[in-house]
């Protein structure tokens, strides 16, 4: 990836963040129980049980989820891990999700002062230094690798394929890596030595494409990205294992966001 290149993905990734319904759009983070609530950026009373989350709307309330206008009662049903569905209220959309075994509500509003403020995210020049040769080693099995979250109490559990290892400022250095998105890619979520002076304290989040026939990678470090927990706190983002706290100091990729320098 060439400096164009790079500027092309990243104006792509901040228009992502910055959807009218992504997560700076999050107006508030509610977890669900037995209780019947109601909660006042979202119509209905809501609550979960062995049936998964339900919601309850009052004459003159209702949702609409895949062209579907909801009524009364309706349950989502028990939702996989990670999972979720988003009907539409207005011209906000009402996330309801399972994150680190607990039902959730998630409001999304386009109008919500963290999206229209935003004005993208400082980062590091792109540099060709942190474009780096590595090497998937593969389990003999897939781990289960149980992490933190940005939320306290809460725990993820993601399947490891394994670990990529490589070399970083003359240290011999190793990630576990987690499934990615499209088959055969990983990522990982590392801290390194930059994280809380210029970059966020939490994690970042380095996607991988899939190996070559004999195992090769590149890690592009300057595609070192934050995650929602990064801009706002009504998200649950993983924390990284252990092992992925690098002792080096990355000096690429995306630095601390706007909204969260004091």
């Amino acid at each position: 990836m060439s400096t164009p290149d790079w500027a092309e993905w990243h104006a792509e990734h901040e228009r992502t963040l910055a959807d009218p319904h992504g997560f700076l759009a999050v107006t508030s983070l509610n977890f669900l129980d037995a209780t019947p609530r109601r909660f006042p950026d979202a119509p209905g009373e809501w609550a979960t049980g062995p049936s998964g989350p339900f919601v309850v709307l009052q004459s003159g309330e209702s949702l609409t989820l895949d062209g579907v206008e909801l009524t009364g009662r309706h349950e989502f049903g028990v939702l996989p891990e990670r999972g979720g569905v988003f009907p539409v209220s207005g011209d906000a959309v009402i996330e309801v999700a399972r994150r680190g075994g607990f039902d959730v509500v998630r409001p999304r509003h386009p109008s919500n002062p963290l999206r229209v403020e935003f004005h993208g995210t400082p980062t590091y020049a792109f540099s060709g230094k942190w474009q780096l040769n590595g090497r998937f080693v593969a389990y003999e099995t897939p781990r289960d690798v149980t992490v933190g979250a940005a939320v306290e109490g809460l725990e993820h559990v993601y399947s490891s394929p394994g670990v990529v290892e490589f070399e970083a400022l003359g240290t011999p250095l190793s990630l576990t890596v987690f499934n990615g998105r499209t088959a055969g890619s990983f990522f990982a979520l590392f801290t390194d030595e930059t994280s809380g002076v210029t970059t966020y304290a939490a994690n970042r989040s380095l996607a991988i494409d899939p190996p070559a026939a004999n195992g090769t990678v590149t890690l592009d470090f300057n595609r070192a990205t934050n995650l929602p927990c990064a801009y706002t706190d009504f998200a649950t983002c993983p924390l990284p294992p252990a092992g992925n706290r690098l002792p080096v100091a990355v000096e690429a990729g995306e630095k601390i966001p706007y909204e969260r320098v004091a």
